[in-house]
C-alpha cells in the first residue's frame, strides 16, 4: 500500500496521484489534506513517514508546492529516504541508488503529467543494493548518532 499526502500547496496533485495509482490497481493510503485550506506540511510528512518506518505503507508519495518543504520534514523521522524528484531520471536513480522510501513532488513546479511518469517511473524501479548499501549504512550511522 502507498502512502499518500500533501500540504495545501499539493493537494491537487495528491488527488492526480491516488486516481491514477487507483486505476492501476495499487491501493493507496491517503493521510490527507482534504481541501486547499492553509495547513502545516510537517504533519502530514510525518503521518506518511511513521506509516512507511513502521512498515503499514511500503512507501510513500507526499505533495507540496514545491517538494522541498514536505520533504525536509519527512527526512527528520529516522530511516526514511524521502528525495525530491522533478524528472524521470533521478526518480529512478533514487529508488536504485538510494533506496528512497518516498517520493516529494511539488505541485507548483511540475505538471501533472510528467508528476505521473516521475511516479510510475519511482514505483517500477528497484534498489539494486550492492555498492550502495555502503552508503546507506554510513546514513544510518549519521541518523544514530548522538549530536548533543
Amino acid at each position: 500500500m502507498i502512502a499518500l499526502g500533501a500540504d495545501h500547496g499539493g493537494f491537487q496533485l495528491k488527488n492526480a496521484i491516488k486516481k491514477h495509482l487507483e486505476s492501476k490497481g495499487i491501493a493507496c493510503k491517503d493521510f490527507g489534506t482534504n481541501s486547499k485550506e492553509s495547513v502545516d506540511y510537517p504533519n502530514f510528512a510525518l503521518a506518511v513517514a511513521k506509516s512507511v518506518k513502521s512498515g503499514e505503507c511500503s512507501e510513500g508519495i507526499l505533495c507540496c508546492g514545491t517538494g522541498i518543504g514536505i520533504s525536509i520534514a519527512a527526512n527528520k523521522v529516522p530511516g526514511i529516504r524521502a528525495a525530491v524528484v522533478g524528472d524521470v531520471y533521478s526518480a529512478k536513480m533514487t529508488k536504485e541508488h538510494n533506496n528512497s522510501n518516498i517520493l516529494c513532488l511539488g505541485e507548483r513546479v511540475i505538471g501533472e503529467g510528467l508528476a505521473l511518469m516521475i511516479v510510475d517511473t519511482w514505483l517500477e524501479a528497484n534498489y539494486a543494493g550492492a555498492h550502495h548499501q555502503k552508503r546507506l549504512d554510513l546514513l544510518a550511522e549519521i541518523e544514530n548518532t548522538k549530536w548533543c
